[in-house]
């Protein structure tokens, strides 16, 4: 996903979910309906990768907001251009960078097939591939744990809801979220499912 206006988010008043979707058609919906909340309730607008809220400002119309968050967020392709390239091998995507080691450190290193860095990155790719699968999940419930603090921090159950999550106890947190109103659970479970597999 190149354009961060096309990252999923969800459009939430109070307790109750107005829009879902690409950023971009989400933030339309707010702008629509940033004059006319019901009973008064802030809207509130959280990215479904990490949970997380994103502050708008409402001011004009879609096409201005958009372009305020096109400015904030740019696209990749519209990024400020590459910094002067450094030491290392630019073509194969290397960066040199320093590393402080202890002396033992570097005569083990040194001893290994291809030397210190190929070691190095050996060891790099070996730990980023075990977390893969548990730092994945790591991510979810926590993008999990975010959205449901903006959510149901105020709910009856959030505490016992959140040692479910984090225990991994999913029958335990699929009823917690049953007792929350519909659109709030239905969209925190979705979260967990998003990620799966």
């Amino acid at each position: 996903m190149n354009d961060p206006l096309e990252a999923p988010h969800a459009l939430f008043e109070g307790e109750r979910l107005l829009a879902r979707g690409e950023l971009r058609q989400v933030v339309r919906e707010a702008v629509a309906r940033a004059g006319v909340a019901a009973d008064g309730r802030p809207l509130l607008l959280l990215d479904d990768r990490t949970g997380q809220s994103l502050d708008l400002d409402l001011r004009g119309d879609a096409a201005q907001v958009l372009e305020r968050l096109q400015a904030r967020f740019p696209a990749p392709d519209q990024a400020q251009p590459p910094a002067p390239k450094e030491r290392g091998r630019p073509r194969l995507g290397v960066v040199a960078r320093e590393v402080t080691l202890l002396p033992r450190h570097w005569e083990w290193l040194a001893a290994q097939p291809g030397g210190a860095s190929s070691a190095l990155r050996r060891l790099v790719e070996e730990a980023r591939r075990r977390e893969d699968g548990a730092g994945g999940l790591r991510q979810r419930r926590e993008a999990q744990y975010r959205a449901m603090l903006a959510l149901a921090g105020d709910l009856p159950g959030f505490e016992e809801a959140c040692r479910a999550l984090f225990a991994g106890d999913e029958a335990g947190f699929a009823g917690r979220l049953r007792q929350w109103p519909a659109d709030v659970g239905d969209y925190l479970a979705s979260l967990s499912v998003q990620g799966a597999g």
